[in-house]
């Protein structure tokens, strides 16, 4: 599906559940998956690129983008789920022979990996999430303005603008790129069948992630990291992983937005360095 397009979130390909997936690797050691948001656009790479290379000094670093999304496959009439994406990420890992890993998720990959602990715990080692959701919340409807996204540079722009706390984070090149996406990897029309519409009239609706009492099951070491001024994903979400899982840290940053790994960048690596040691390679 991606034959002579040039663009730097294609990267390779392999078969996982069936779906030809795009994805990155880079480094070697023990396996950390990076899982990224859920935003128009996105891409793993988009996501990541700006640390991919840090936690390489340390890691098999394997960045896939999720059926659904990027650059992977999306098999005609494929009804999209979490038990789908799920299966989706664990049929990536069995693919490469990847028996655990670190989870590294943002926003939706963040649901992606604790959906992921529940039932499949021996396949984790550790999870770092940032700005994910959990238990039921209330989002602007503003914020719900992905799915209406119509493909422009400027209508790009004023969307990312939104993620991070101090919008000058949002560069030229980042707006271009994904507006790229937007339109070479199928479009809106393939994004509005992740999600069902926002519901209409109201300024606010309730999003569910993953459920209080599922959270309570997971033994699964976890750091939350969620910025303070995170207005896609409130830092009650954050809390409320760290009081209902077990073995969870919380770490909240101050004059931050959605993109903890973007806004926050060093002390995000220094932060899942010093979480996931004795896991990697000292360098």
């Amino acid at each position: 599906m991606t034959t002579n397009i040039n663009h730097p979130a294609i990267g390779k390909t392999i078969v996982a559940a069936g779906v030809r997936t795009n994805y990155h690797e880079v480094g070697q050691g023990h396996p950390m998956i990076l899982l990224h948001g859920s935003g128009a656009g996105v891409t793993g790479w988009e996501n990541w690129h700006g640390v991919m290379d840090d936690f390489a000094r340390h890691f098999r670093v394997l960045v896939p983008d999720i059926i659904g999304f990027g650059f992977t496959e999306r098999p005609e009439g494929t009804k999209y789920s979490i038990k789908l994406w799920v299966q989706h990420l664990l049929g990536f890992m069995d693919a490469l022979n990847i028996e655990r890993a670190v989870l590294v998720g943002n926003s939706f990959g963040g649901a992606l990996s604790l959906a992921l602990a529940i039932r499949n715990a021996h396949r984790v080692d550790r999870m770092v999430l940032m700005g994910t959701p959990a238990g039921s919340f209330t989002q602007r409807s503003a914020m719900a303005r992905s799915w209406y996204y119509e493909p422009s540079l400027e209508n790009m722009a004023e969307l990312l603008r939104s993620f991070p706390h101090d919008p000058s984070f949002v560069t030229d090149e980042m707006v271009r790129l994904r507006h790229e996406t937007t339109q070479l990897a199928g479009g809106m029309e393939a994004y509005r069948k992740l999600f069902p519409e926002p519901a209409p009239g109201g300024q606010t609706r309730e999003v569910k992630g993953i459920p209080e009492e599922d959270l309570r099951t997971i033994q699964t070491p976890i750091l939350a990291l969620h910025g303070r001024h995170d207005e896609r994903v409130p830092l009650e979400c954050g809390i409320r992983i760290a009081h209902a899982c077990p073995n969870a840290d919380l770490h909240v940053f101050a004059n931050c937005g959605h993109w903890v790994q973007i806004e926050r960048r060093k002390e995000f690596i220094e932060q899942t360095l010093s979480f996931t040691q004795g896991l990697h390679a000292h360098v």
